[in-house]
């Protein structure tokens, strides 16, 4: 069976290393999007890209590269993100733009992108990183909130219209793992964030891994426009 293509985003923070540890596991073919991270990696099954997710003319030589050496692009994984915590009244415009530029316009430009190749090829699976703080907004965080609940309802429309072409669009609402943006808390605010979760602990990027396998199954082909909430039970 020909290897599936995975186009992954923001491959340099900590839950991109992991994926990508696990998709070479699972072996895939990867197209590694970095920007400020360092990614060393030496495979033919992998193609490493630096690209600011912020310019839309990297973003289509992204794109470019990956097909170029793959000849298609099967699956993308919009996973990169960024947060800058102020609270509304103080944050300056610059900061929401760019936290909507990385966290929104990317994923749309991204899937603007690979759908014609996945539509030619009736096929094609999108999963869009968002969080549970999308559904229940966090102090400080205005833009990052409004860029993940964008990017919510940015899956459940794209969902619809690809949905005669047999390709799927989800979304991965996450809680608070551990790894990534978590790591930048001071220890004694994580200790905080933990109270409030029903299960009283972080979780376990395993977790991920087992939602996105679930979804890039045959046998998940029906699932699509859907929310998929992996919170430890803070959002239910």
């Amino acid at each position: 069976m020909e290897k599936k293509v995975i186009l992954l985003t923001g491959a340099s923070g900590g839950l991109g290393k992991q994926l990508t540890k696990w998709f070479l596991e699972k072996d895939y073919n990867l197209i590694l999007q970095y920007h400020s991270g360092k990614i060393e990696l030496e495979s033919e099954n992998v193609l490493c890209v630096k690209c600011d997710l912020s310019d839309a003319v990297q973003l289509d030589n992204l794109i470019h590269l990956g097909i170029q050496k793959f000849g298609k692009i099967d699956v993308l994984i919009n996973n990169a993100g960024i947060s800058k915590s102020a609270i509304s009244w103080k944050m300056d415009l610059a900061t929401w733009r760019e936290t909507m530029a990385i966290n929104l316009d990317a994923p749309f430009l991204l899937s603007q992108g690979v759908i014609p190749g996945m539509r030619q090829a009736n096929y094609g699976k999108i999963i869009n990183i968002s969080s549970v703080v999308a559904q229940t907004g966090a102090i400080g965080t205005a833009a990052y909130t409004a860029s993940k609940a964008g990017l919510i309802g940015l899956t459940k429309t794209l969902a619809k219209e690809l949905a005669t072409n047999n390709i799927t669009v989800n979304a991965l609402a996450l809680g608070y793992f551990d790894t990534g943006m978590i790591r930048d808390v001071p220890e004694s605010r994580r200790e905080e964030i933990i109270e409030t979760i029903p299960m009283r602990k972080l979780g376990d990027p395993k977790t991920v891994f087992a939602a996105i396998e679930w979804i890039l199954a045959d046998e998940s082909n029906y699932i699509t426009g859907q929310v998929i909430h992996l919170n430890g039970g803070i959002y239910v």
